[in-house]
């Protein structure tokens, strides 16, 4: 058992278990021999008072070959081992420049990020509004140049204007149509219609030899030239009010003849 204890005394897991670097097989060792073995518990204290020197001394600004003295003093009255406590070393000036350094280059890569990303969102927006009046333009041009062919129509010589005007029924209704027996067009153009029941609504009829036909309805709403069907020998247009309690013999409110301008 001699030798097991002399064996104990001279590996370094006294100073282990005092750093708390011992496992828990290790610890059970340790407090097993200080609890039995006087040597071993004499070893550990001053083990413990060696520390606590050693912690005092580097606690003043001491020079390093006093530190060592000590610490071979220490190992000639004790044969264990001593841990060496290692001088901290200061931090190199160019690594506290490095560290700056990055972060400062984060911040700013954040922050171009956030910039940039700001002008990707900005840029976005811009071909959108540039699209969308691509699209105006493009919507724009193709009504000028349907409402110039409604021009050309109506300021065809072959084209025939007819102002239709409402009677006592009807004071404020007018509207215009222009029919072209060469091209055999008809454009009814709705200037005023007086507002009706919302069972009721004004049919534009041509008049033929034989019959009544009805060319289509007319709403206020729509108010720009609308091509109606042209009717060939037609004597004339007539607008009537259908819908709700109208009767179809009582409810004509504007009437115009062609057969004047035929002639």
């Amino acid at each position: 058992m001699e030798t097991k204890l002399h064996n104990f005394l001279k590996s370094n897991i006294l100073n282990m278990y005092l750093l708390g670097e011992t496992s828990i097989e290790e610890t059970k060792e340790v407090e097993y021999f200080i609890s039995n073995y006087p040597e071993a518990a004499t070893a550990y204290e001053k083990l413990q008072d060696n520390l606590e020197i050693i912690a005092k001394a580097g606690a003043v600004d001491v020079p390093n070959d006093i530190l060592v003295k000590i610490l071979e003093s220490l190992d000639e009255k004790n044969d264990t081992k001593v841990i060496q406590l290692v001088q901290k070393r200061k931090t190199p000036w160019y690594s506290i420049a490095a560290s700056a350094a990055a972060v400062l280059f984060a911040a700013t890569s954040f922050m171009l990020y956030q910039k940039n990303q700001k002008l990707n969102n900005e840029n976005n927006i811009v071909v959108e509004e540039i699209f969308d009046l691509r699209s105006d333009i493009e919507n724009n041009n193709s009504k000028l140049d349907e409402l110039s062919r409604e021009l050309l129509k109506l300021n065809n010589p072959d084209a025939r204007k007819y102002v239709i005007n409402g009677n006592e029924r009807a004071k404020n209704l007018k509207t215009v149509a222009y029919i072209n027996p060469v091209e055999k067009t008809s454009m009814i153009d709705v200037i005023t219609l007086p507002q009706l029941p919302k069972e009721q609504y004004y049919e534009i009829w041509a008049e033929l030899q034989d019959r009544m036909v009805n060319l289509g309805i007319l709403d206020e709403s729509d108010r720009k030239l609308k091509q109606i069907p042209y009717m060939e020998d037609a004597l004339a247009l007539s607008i009537k009010i259908k819908g709700g309690d109208a009767s179809e013999n009582d409810t004509e409110v504007a009437e115009i003849s062609l057969k004047d301008k035929d002639d």
